[in-house]
């Protein structure tokens, strides 16, 4: 009996741990509000929408979302940890911080207006984004996954209408 409780005792954070990280590589988010999301609401805060598509419950530590233009860092919007219940979506709180608002603003506001159908002003293809998710192996050992995608591409995800949640 003391052997088995002890198995599980170890294989449970273990197999939590695995499984946290198959769902960060699974969950599916947006903007909360779909239809309402543009960078430079992004970087005064607002919500997002997270969606466990998966049978087991997912923890993740950090969502980060690092904008980019022409290689150089426009600031991180951040959510704080969350633990998400099987097949179901959470809503949550970002933060955006910058040391160089001011650019920032300026950059956004442009591809804000590129991407909604206005006259081209920046190079689209300098604008990326770098989406990092931790899920630390038993709260203790280090593990990201990140994933650079373009600025269209998440402005495209954050605007999705549905999730497999809905």
């Amino acid at each position: 009996m003391i052997t088995a409780i002890a198995i599980a005792v170890i294989v449970i954070p273990i197999a939590h741990s695995g499984l946290s990280i198959v769902g960060a590589h699974q969950m599916e988010y947006r903007w909360h509000g779909p239809g309402e999301f543009n960078y430079f609401t992004m970087m005064n805060g607002g919500e997002m929408e997270f969606c466990n598509a998966i049978p087991f419950w997912v923890t993740f530590q950090k969502f980060e979302i690092t904008p980019f233009y022409q290689s150089e860092n426009l600031g991180t919007y951040m959510i704080k940890p969350l633990t998400m219940n099987p097949y179901s979506s959470s809503v949550q709180e970002g933060n955006f911080v910058s040391n160089q608002i001011s650019e920032a603003q300026h950059i956004f506001m442009t591809f804000d207006f590129m991407f909604n159908g206005g006259n081209i002003r920046l190079d689209p293809n300098q604008f990326g984004m770098t989406v990092i998710t931790d899920t630390p192996i038993l709260g203790i050992i280090p593990y990201s996954s990140t994933i650079q995608i373009s600025g269209f591409e998440l402005d495209e995800m954050m605007h999705a209408e549905d999730l497999s949640c809905d």
